[in-house]
């Protein structure tokens, strides 16, 4: 055969079939390029330039040019190979990895034995022309500036591995993605600005912002503290990169102050994008709203989504369009803790396509408190590998600083004082101290009526969308005004605009009393005069706290966070856990908002569990090396990895102009569901799947188009069952496991 190709086209005489030498060679470039950053671009480079080598077969060719039915396994032939090039022990090890990645890039990083298992098939000979038209190298393929640590190397080494697959498949995408448009005669907008040419206009905007904030005739203390707190931060991005903290009490600033020490920092040590990670999607707009605010037309990717972007079919996996999502390309991505961490230790392409736009990086991970305690370790341990071998600096930025550093945490992050950006973070909670916690004791819903009738502005915080809609239901049935409710019932949109409501209802004096759930704790902006918390961990109080007397304008003393317990509805089991945790410490500080309160309560935490609940999955153990194997269980991973275990399930509430309009787009031909998801999520309301499973049997929601995208676009059909002032409704709630969300 003269020529082999890797893409057809509708031309029968094959002038602009894509050669597959040149895809080939392409992807194997474009790999190499985003691996340059973490100094693995010659093993990257190989991964590109076997990944397709089942296609140097006569039974391929066949299947492209008049057989399209036909099965032919092209990604095993590449990974067969590689595993026999390598001239030393480090590349034959380097080499495994790379069979992990070729093998699966079309579906998804193996475990172990499924590897081996494919690696024995028999398979059709390859044409031996491959060797002269790719010419591989297999040397010195390991990074030159890796640092294995010999306690962590079987999990660093597959992390280089998920990394090197990511290069790979977003190569692999892009090169055929180039080619089926210059063939159409398209063009497609897929380069976004590098930070470094736009970042001297990015820190100019910023600047520009801050001085607007200090030209009122006379700033408020708080003002003027919050612009020493930036100053300070900022005079730190000059330090080496690497871990640092950000201890900031709430209303100091700490969204505006780590911002400017990013681009900073960025800017000082060249770093290739700012990544925001922020633990709820019910804060991701607000915060991406904020950035805008501050640097004008700033090119910001915010990428979140509830609905499953990836419905993966023997179609999809041959077009390797419809599989193209985000990679995270921008030079500024807000995003969730969710797509973060699940993508670092996913299998799927379109979930590691974006992995290695992470390299090289300011990560903010803001309210760090927040990462889930049952994967708290292997998260440790990804953030550790970014900072120690892939040039990340990550600032762990709260009000509750978690203590994640020896020797509070063993084997914790190194986390010393003089890595921490705040300045006197004990000095700066006196400052900004605002609230007085009291405990209430025992409250009944009836006495919380009476609170809040002394009461016209007053936040109530529970622990379940249970309590919540009980509590506002009373509240309402005796007669208070301005009492409202929000908690998940309700879509994002709507909360969004409830909480626009409750801003602009506290800052006019009317009356205003907020029944929610811990939703309204993840950095929402209020300003309330007294606060009730039901009994949780100190980190929650704390949280809740900081929606007391926000601005400072009130005296401490009139400002009280009451924390009470909910004799008619317990806090769910966790939460009663981390309420003994707070107990048993909380007699021990006169301070409870103070860093050495917050650092002991964590403490007393991470101690209850034990290094064992702190990887309930077993995720770190699925990493082992044998010998000169990697014994890696990639897949078994990405499955067990999750970082919300509620098991929620998805419905679209379509009652928004918005919401029918993505949804219309469903019936357009070709269209790519991902995008549409995103459209979609700010009109999802979260529900248990055995109440969905009800609503489906007696018709009240209905799979949208299920004949194309399956179960992935579930939407309300039962208008009445929706009700914006209290959200998404359904029979035999209890019974449906309802009390058990806790948000």
């Amino acid at each position: 055969m003269d020529k082999f190709f890797a893409h057809s086209t509708e031309d029968s005489g094959k002038a602009d079939w894509h050669l597959l030498r040149d895809h080939l060679r392409d992807t194997g470039h474009l790999a190499a390029g985003f691996a340059a950053s973490f100094k693995v671009d010659r093993a990257a480079r190989l991964a590109g330039l076997l990944h397709d080598l089942g296609k140097y077969t006569q039974a391929f060719q066949t299947k492209i040019s008049t057989q399209p039915d036909l099965k032919v396994d092209h990604s095993t032939a590449g990974a067969t190979i590689v595993r026999d090039l390598g001239e030393n022990t480090r590349d034959k090890f380097m080499a495994e990895l790379l069979a992990f990645a070729i093998a699966g890039h079309h579906a998804g990083l193996a475990d172990r034995m499924e590897l081996v298992d494919r690696l024995k098939k028999k398979l059709e000979p390859l044409d031996p022309v491959w060797r002269d038209e790719i010419v591989p190298e297999a040397n010195d393929l390991m990074p030159s500036n890796w640092v294995p640590e010999k306690d962590k190397l079987a999990f660093q080494l597959a992390f280089l591995g998920r990394m090197i697959f990511s290069c790979l498949v977003d190569a692999d995408y892009r090169d055929t993605e180039a080619f089926y448009t210059q063939v159409k005669g398209e063009t497609k907008d897929r380069d976004w600005p590098e930070l470094g040419d736009i970042i001297d206009g990015l820190i100019a905007d910023f600047n520009s912002h801050m001085a607007g904030k200090q030209t009122e005739p006379k700033p408020s203390e708080v003002n003027r503290l919050r612009a020493d707190i930036l100053a300070h931060v900022r005079s730190r991005a000059g330090d080496t990169p690497g871990f640092f903290t950000l201890t900031v009490p709430t209303g100091g600033g700490k969204t505006l102050t780590s911002l400017g020490f990013a681009l900073d920092h960025a800017k000082r040590h060249g770093h290739a994008r700012i990544i925001y990670a922020i633990p709820f999607t019910s804060v991701i707009d607000q915060t991406a709203g904020v950035f805008k605010s501050v640097l004008g037309d700033a090119p910001i990717l915010e990428h979140h989504s509830a609905i499953e972007e990836e419905r993966v079919t023997e179609k999809e996996q041959r077009d390797k369009l419809r599989l193209a999502m985000e990679d995270w390309a921008a030079p500024i991505v807000v995003t969730t803790n969710v797509q973060l961490f699940e993508s670092l230790f996913a299998n799927r392409p379109s979930r590691c396509r974006k992995l290695h736009n992470i390299a090289n990086s300011v990560i903010v991970l803001d309210e760090a408190q927040t990462i889930p305690r049952h994967l708290l370790r292997p998260i440790l341990e990804a953030l550790r590998e970014l900072a120690a071998n892939y040039r990340c600096s990550i600032i762990l930025c709260t009000a509750t600083q978690p203590a994640l550093g020896a020797p509070d945490f063993r084997d914790g992050l190194p986390l010393c004082k003089d890595r921490e950006l705040a300045p006197d973070p004990p000095e700066l909670a006196r400052r900004l101290k605002r609230v007085t916690i009291r405990t209430g004791g025992r409250l009944h819903d009836s006495d919380l009526v009476e609170a809040l009738e002394r009461e016209p502005q007053g936040l109530v915080i529970v622990n379940s969308r249970k309590h919540a809609l009980a509590l506002y239901r009373a509240v309402k049935d005796a007669g208070l005004d301005g009492v409202i409710h929000l908690s998940t019932r309700q879509y994002a949109a709507q909360r969004r605009d409830i909480l626009k409501g409750v801003k602009q209802r506290l800052e006019n004096g009317q009356p205003c009393r907020l029944i929610a759930t811990s939703l309204v704790e993840a950095g929402v902006d209020l300003d309330f005069p007294r606060v009730w918390r039901a009994e949780a961990g100190l980190d929650q109080i704390a949280q809740a706290a900081g929606r007391c007397n926000r601005e400072g304008k009130r005296p401490i003393d009139e400002s009280i966070v009451t924390v009470f317990k909910a004799p008619d509805n317990p806090p769910p089991f966790e939460i009663k856990q981390l309420a003994a945790d707070f107990a048993r410490m909380a007699d021990q500080h006169d301070d409870l908002l103070s860093p050495t309160a917050m650092r002991a309560y964590f403490a007393e935490v991470y101690w209850r569990l034990g290094p064992e609940r702190l990887d309930a999955e077993g995720i770190l153990e699925d990493f082992r090396i044998n010998g000169m194997e990697a014994d890696f269980a990639y897949r078994k991973v990405a499955e067990k990895f999750r970082m919300i275990e509620s098991g929620m399930a998805p419905v679209i509430i379509a009652q928004d102009q918005k919401a029918r309009a993505a949804l219309k787009k469903l019936g357009i031909d070709d269209v790519r569901p991902g995008s549409i998801a995103r459209d979609l999520q700010p009109y999802i309301v979260q529900v248990p799947p055995k109440a969905r499973n009800r609503l489906l049997a007696n018709g009240h929601v209905r799979f949208e188009r299920e004949e194309r995208f399956g179960d992935q676009f579930c939407v309300l059909v039962t208008d009445s069952f929706y009700k914006p002032e209290i959200g998404l409704l359904w029979e035999d709630a209890d019974y449906l496991g309802l009390e058990n969300s806790i948000i």
